[in-house]
C-alpha cells in the first residue's frame, strides 16, 4: 500500500503541495504510457534501403585501414528483434563531436548490455571510422557498435543531415519482415516544433530528469566534452 513518508516539520502547505504534485506525477506517468502505446501501435512503416556502413575495430588509428563493410540488415542479430540506431552529430559540417550526443551515448554505453536483451543497437555518424573510434576511446565507449555512414544517404534519408551536411541528433527504430525487408518503424528528433528546440529526445538521458528533481531544475546546464 502506498503511503507518504512524512518527515518532522513538514507544514500543512508543504503536504498539500506534495500531494498535488504526486497526483500530477501519476497523470504524467499514465500519459507517458498512453504515448508509448501509440508508438507501439503505429502502422507498418515503409521499406528502406539496405544501407551500407563502415565499421572499424576498437583500436583503429588514423593511419590504419582495417575497416569492414556492414549493411543495415546485418545489424539485426535475430528475427523479430527491433534495431535502434542513434544518429551521432559528428562529421561533415559537425567537425567536432556534439557534446549533447556524447552525453546520451555515454549513458547508452553503460546500459548496452541491458538493451541487448530485447533489441539490437548501434550508433551511426558521418565521421570516418578512425575519428569515430578515437572519440570512442576518449570517452571509454566499449560496448557499442559504432558505424560510419561513409558515402551512404542514411542520415540524409532519415532526417539527421541536410543537403549541405549539417547534422542533427536523431534516434530511429527499424524492423525486419519475414522476407528480410527492412522497415522504418519510428524516428524522433530534438526539434519537435518551432517553439521546441531540444526537448524531443530528452527521455533518452536520465541527466535531465535527475536535475528536474532539484529545486533549481535543469536551468541552462549544458554538457561539455572537457570532463
Amino acid at each position: 500500500m502506498w503511503r507518504h513518508t512524512r518527515l518532522a516539520g513538514e507544514s500543512p502547505d508543504y503536504l498539500a503541495a506534495r500531494e498535488e504534485l504526486r497526483l500530477a506525477e501519476i497523470d504524467l506517468m499514465r500519459h507517458r504510457e498512453k504515448v508509448a502505446a501509440l508508438r507501439r501501435t503505429l502502422p507498418k512503416g515503409p521499406p528502406v534501403d539496405d544501407y551500407l556502413f563502415l565499421e572499424g575495430p576498437a583500436d583503429l588509428d588514423a593511419g590504419d585501414t582495417p575497416v569492414r563493410e556492414v549493411t543495415l540488415s546485418g545489424l539485426f542479430t535475430a528475427p523479430h528483434r527491433p534495431l535502434i540506431v542513434y544518429h551521432l552529430m559528428y562529421g561533415k559540417l559537425q567537425t567536432s563531436p556534439c557534446p549533447m550526443c556524447t552525453l546520451w551515448i555515454d549513458g547508452f554505453n553503460g546500459i548496452a548490455r541491458h538493451i541487448a536483451r530485447s533489441a539490437d543497437f548501434a550508433v551511426a555518424a558521418a565521421a570516418d571510422p578512425p575519428a569515430l573510434r578515437q572519440h570512442a576511446r576518449d570517452r571509454g565507449w566499449q560496448r557499442l557498435r559504432l558505424l560510419s555512414c561513409g558515402d551512404s544517404t542514411f542520415k540524409y534519408d532519415l532526417g539527421s543531415e541536410d543537403k549541405d551536411g549539417e547534422q542533427d541528433s536523431t534516434v530511429s527504430v527499424f524492423t525486419r519482415d519475414h522476407d528480410g525487408a527492412i522497415r522504418h518503424s519510428y524516428s524522433a528528433h530534438p526539434r519537435m516544433g518551432d517553439d521546441i528546440a531540444e526537448r524531443g529526445i530528452d527521455l533518452l538521458a536520465p541527466v535531465w530528469h535527475l536535475l528536474d528533481l532539484t529545486p533549481q531544475g535543469r536551468g541552462d546546464w549544458y554538457p561539455s566534452l572537457d570532463y
